[in-house]
């Protein structure tokens, strides 16, 4: 009812899934999912005072999967936008259970936008630049030292001394933890990371409008998603969208001496982050056929859930 009261022409109708009924997601979202273009799901427990990605990572893989399995199902042609944590692990679990199922795996990606609103926000404070005039690339990941702002890449950020913006990097990798500090354990980032989903799913929207008078600019954002921009199956980028979901994930660009630096350090971590996810769903699902199956089987017929 809430948000049916906003002034828009979008028809809001809400699902709600019955904890009393014994059935998955992927038996009974069929109304909610079918035929879109476009899935965000903002799920999973937050992260507590105390909670480390392991403990993160086994509660939240099991939700996530739960829903992504019901997007293969009902629309595995969406684009699915995860605001699942720990995201450097659960992005790439998430697109072994689409290959699993045969489904393109670029149509899943990680949401990271608030990293760079957050990047934004910052140096707008402390220059007093309009924030239109700002816009700070962030690349990696989405957790601690794999978060990396390129502030030497905009003009505003790269103008202040460099020790200011060492002190700012540190400040976006530990801006989630501000949020958790701040709240005193009962909750995390939720309304800036509403903001900042917003800003994605508009971009990814233009994109899929496949209006090609609308700017480049207006389809374009920051995503983690699979790419070989770097030898890491999966990073944070800038990215283009189509009519058909991803549709360009562009290269890093010049990076300043410290930004290289700490760029191999945050490679390094995510590089870990990434296998931590590709294992925790294959210890969830049937064992992969080989290629060696696969060729005995021809014709046979193989379950779904082994190819």
């Amino acid at each position: 009812a809430d948000l049916s009261h906003l002034e828009s022409s979008a028809k809001i109708t809400s699902y709600t899934l019955d904890p009393t009924i014994d059935k998955k997601p992927k038996d009974i979202l069929g109304a909610c999912f079918e035929n879109s273009d476009l899935v965000l799901i903002p799920a999973g427990v937050p992260r507590k005072p105390g909670m480390n990605r392991a403990d993160l990572l086994n509660i939240n893989i099991t939700i996530a999967k739960d829903l992504v399995e019901a997007c293969a199902r009902f629309c595995p042609n969406a684009v699915v936008a995860l605001i699942v944590n720990p995201v450097n692990s659960i992005v790439p679990a998430m697109c072994e259970l689409y290959k699993r199922h045969g489904l393109n795996t670029s149509k899943i990606l990680g949401v990271t936008s608030l990293d760079g609103v957050r990047a934004n926000r910052f140096i707008h404070d402390i220059t007093g630049t309009p924030l239109s005039k700002i816009d700070v690339p962030v690349i990696g990941g989405h957790a601690g030292a794999t978060i990396l702002p390129l502030f030497s890449q905009d003009p505003v950020a790269n103008s202040l001394p460099q020790e200011t913006l060492v002190a700012l990097d540190r400040r976006v990798q530990d801006a989630g933890t501000e949020v958790v500090k701040a709240k005193a354990g009962r909750g995390s980032a939720t309304l800036s990371m509403a903001y900042a989903g917003a800003k994605l799913c508009k971009a990814i929207l233009n994109g899929l409008q496949g209006d090609e008078t609308l700017p480049v600019k207006s389809r374009t954002a920051f995503a983690y998603v699979q790419s070989t921009v770097t030898e890491l199956p999966f990073f944070t980028s800038k990215v283009t969208f189509g009519p058909f979901g991803i549709e360009a994930v562009h290269d890093l660009g010049l990076l300043s001496p410290y930004e290289e630096k700490r760029l191999a350090e945050a490679k390094k971590i995510l590089a870990g982050e990434i296998q931590d996810g590709l294992a925790a769903i294959r210890a969830m699902l049937p064992p992969a056929a080989t290629a060696d199956e696969l060729k005995n089987l021809e014709g046979v017929g193989l379950p779904s859930s082994r190819l």
